[in-house]
């Protein structure tokens, strides 16, 4: 079997759909050929394309203004089209439904393929910020739905994403859940690596630790965590280090405004981690993970931190929050900052029950890839049967 996996954006860009296709593509190639099809983005070196251990084949792009993505052009690339047509692929895998997806969903019915799709992102979110007009709103989900419902199947990421594109965005293509999951592993020895993240970033022993792991980006609703941190300080939370680990567009703002928030000393910038271990000690180190994202789907972020047993505070509503039992395996706060910040105060007041949740989140949410993948495989099969 070959397998064609299509996604619109690719390394060196880093976010969480980029390492569920590369966690996919490394393991399928213990089972089959694997073909990842992805755009030229800014900095990338066809070296590091060559040392992965499946094939990676680009299109040209063009750069996104005000924005750390790119625009894939495959319609303008005669190579690419060369490479797609001599692939030899057996199965279309979509991660996305723009244009790299969509010569890949067109080869597919072009020579009778079946088709997947993992439905990643809340695309509606991603249109409105931009397009700011209802109708060109509607005209884009459109356009990408058709896209979706061209597939044989989909995968959602968890449930809530399931019931968000059938009962929203209109969904017709059968669809189940296909939970994503990490590579990382619990740390063997917790003191150490306590004692690693201080030295490195100059934090007290005795200091409680929270964590954001991701794009520095507001869209993340990461300055809500800066303004529900400032008032759990004047309401009585002393000795703490809220850690940031990673780049992106909106870095110069985080800084202004915890500056303005009087929790300079607080707040660590750690910019960009990308050893695996390293991150499995910050996720060791850290009390709580600080999500009050609304924006993402099912962030793998959240998954490596139940891995080393540190619990996520969500918002409600979030879709990302699907998977969590509110009180057993993580936590979920009505969306206001003084309610944030009010629940890490009891959090934090209640140690016994705060381990409880921080086993039962290793227990129900850590999942391993090499589990996931494996089952990914089956699902092949039976397509190809």
């Amino acid at each position: 079997m070959k397998v064609g996996l299509f996604i619109d954006t690719w390394y060196p860009m880093v976010d969480g759909v980029i390492k569920v296709v590369d966690n996919y593509a490394r393991r399928l190639v213990q089972y089959c050929d694997v073909v990842v099809f992805c755009p030229e983005t800014r900095g990338f070196n066809r070296e590091d394309d060559a040392r992965m251990p499946y094939k990676v084949v680009r299109c040209s792009s063009l750069p996104l203004i005000k924005s750390d993505y790119d625009i894939p052009t495959p319609i303008l690339d005669p190579k690419f089209e060369a490479q797609l047509l001599m692939s030899g692929i057996d199965l279309v895998h979509i991660h996305s439904p723009f244009s790299v997806s969509l010569a890949g969903v067109l080869y597919a019915k072009i020579h009778k393929l079946p088709v997947i799709a993992t439905l990643h992102s809340q695309y509606r979110q991603d249109f409105e910020k931009p397009l700011k007009f209802k109708p060109a709103v509607n005209a884009a989900m459109d356009a990408i739905m058709r896209v979706f419902n061209a597939c044989d199947e989909c995968w959602a990421v968890n449930g809530g994403i399931r019931d968000l594109y059938i009962q929203e965005y209109g969904l017709t293509a059968p669809c189940k859940v296909r939970l994503n999951a990490t590579d990382h592993l619990p740390v063997l020895d917790p003191a150490e690596a306590a004692r690693t993240v201080n030295e490195t970033y100059g934090i007290p022993a005795d200091a409680t630790v929270f964590l954001f792991v991701g794009r520095i980006n507001f869209i993340k609703n990461i300055d809500f965590t800066v303004r529900a941190l400032a008032k759990a300080k004047a309401m009585g939370l002393k000795n703490f280090r809220m850690l940031f680990a990673g780049r992106g567009q909106d870095e110069d703002k985080l800084a202004a405004l915890v500056k303005e928030q009087g929790l300079t000393e607080e707040v660590v910038m750690c910019g960009l981690v990308s050893g695996r271990e390293m991150l499995e000690n910050l996720y060791s180190r850290a009390k709580l993970f600080l999500f009050p994202s609304l924006y993402d789907a099912n962030s793998l972020v959240q998954i490596e931190a139940a891995c080393q047993g540190t619990p996520t505070v969500f918002l409600e509503g979030a879709r990302t929050a699907a998977t969590v039992t509110p009180g057993v395996n993580g936590y979920v706060c009505p969306p206001e900052e003084e309610a944030y910040a009010r629940m890490i105060l009891d959090i934090l007041d209640h140690p016994d029950l705060y381990e409880k949740v921080s086993d039962a989140a290793r227990r129900d949410l850590y999942l391993n890839w090499d589990d996931v993948v494996r089952d990914v495989f089956a699902d092949y099969c039976k397509f190809l049967r």
